[in-house]
């Protein structure tokens, strides 16, 4: 690399690494504070708190990086063209194509990173963190077993036992379904018991009724029952499911089984769009730079600002993002259309070629 490559590609990096901080710590107390809502009020100790926010810490990043490879492009970009250093460059004969190779550089750097998070860690890290929501959960089931206390395990859940006796037998239940904006089911029985099945625990209650209010006509039905089960994973989380795709290594994406399609209850669809999309946003750094640089490029040096080349270069990203939820549907639906995945990626760097095309002839001296 020359050294004007060192200078560019130098700066891009320290902005990039500044903005990265920035964003993931922005994300990440996000993320922690509703974390920490849910598991310090269900709880766990601290400990459970900071490993479910290390764990959730790939994800975080992975949406990050591409916003921080457009922000430090834009934010050097800018500085160059503020500071003539792009003018003096062009003067003495040096090309927007030639000046946009530190960026092309920088946005593979953040590529190989994206690459080692989108097909190692974050399945990885997703696959930890369904194990470990599965135990939390166990432990929130076995956290019910408490006798004379009014508990609310989840929102709209209410849950009392009036003894529990030795040998694990509840005595006197009342359990308030009230989540429903349609009725509120209460239930009573004599005796109950927690039984452990593959999906989930199931309360076993013997020898009770149920109290269903209608909330729109005011009504009361009582229904008794010599015994009912009810489904807790439905306030703990279910204990026995699947992996989702997304957990899932490369190579099971490759070379989906009867069995994975089974235990995942995804299409080859999802399957093949899910391989493409791992491919395809770990080149989205090198798309995102190229839009930050070549919007600022195209406008050139103005003694008015650059707010115009700013609002085209952020209009290009979300145009570029609206399309990939466009058509991420049919993708998924269709193995044959999971090629619509790379779509975005390729009008992206396109358009940026486009516009430093057209930079490049603006600053071509006529004859």
């Amino acid at each position: 690399m020359t050294r004007l490559d060192r200078y560019i590609l130098a700066q891009l990096l320290w902005v990039f690494g500044f903005f990265s901080l920035v964003l993931v710590s922005v994300y990440w107390v996000n993320r922690a504070v509703r974390l920490f809502d849910q598991l310090i009020s269900d709880g766990q100790p601290m400990s459970v708190f900071l490993e479910f926010t290390a764990l959730s810490l790939p994800m975080l990043i992975r949406t990050v990086l591409p916003i921080s490879a457009f922000v430090a492009a834009t934010y050097v970009t800018l500085g160059l063209l503020r500071n003539s250093e792009m003018s003096v460059l062009q003067a003495a004969g040096i090309s927007p194509f030639r000046i946009a190779r530190p960026v092309v550089v920088f946005g593979l750097i953040v590529t190989a990173f994206l690459t080692l998070l989108m097909h190692f860690l974050i399945p990885e890290a997703r696959a930890e963190l369904a194990r470990r929501q599965v135990e939390v959960a166990q432990n929130l089931t076995a956290s019910l077993l408490q006798d004379g206390v009014f508990q609310h395990p989840a929102e709209g859940i209410t849950f009392f036992i009036n003894e529990i006796t030795e040998d694990g037998t509840m005595r006197g239940i009342y359990l308030s379904d009230a989540r429903s904006q349609l009725q509120r089911i209460d239930y009573t029985a004599r005796t109950a018991l927690i039984v452990p099945e593959a999906t989930g625990p199931k309360l076993v209650m013997i020898d009770g009724q149920a109290q269903v209010h209608d909330q729109r006509s005011g009504r009361l039905s009582v229904t008794g029952f010599g015994d009912f089960t009810y489904d807790l994973s439905s306030m703990a989380g279910p204990a026995g499911r699947g992996r989702s795709v997304q957990e899932l290594t490369s190579s099971e994406l490759m070379s989906p089984t009867p069995a994975l399609l089974a235990e995942t209850r995804a299409t080859e669809a999802q399957f093949r769009f899910e391989l493409v999309s791992r491919f395809v946003d770990g080149f989205a750094a090198v798309a995102a730079a190229l839009i930050g640089f070549s919007a600022l490029m195209a406008g050139g040096f103005s003694r008015l600002g650059f707010w115009k080349e700013i609002v085209l270069a952020v209009v290009l990203m979300a145009l570029v993002q609206s399309l990939t939820n466009t058509l991420a549907g049919p993708a998924m639906r269709q193995a044959s259309l999971a090629w619509l995945g790379a779509i975005p990626l390729a009008l992206a760097v396109a358009a940026s070629m486009g516009l430093i095309g057209w930079a490049t002839r603006r600053r071509r001296v006529k004859p």
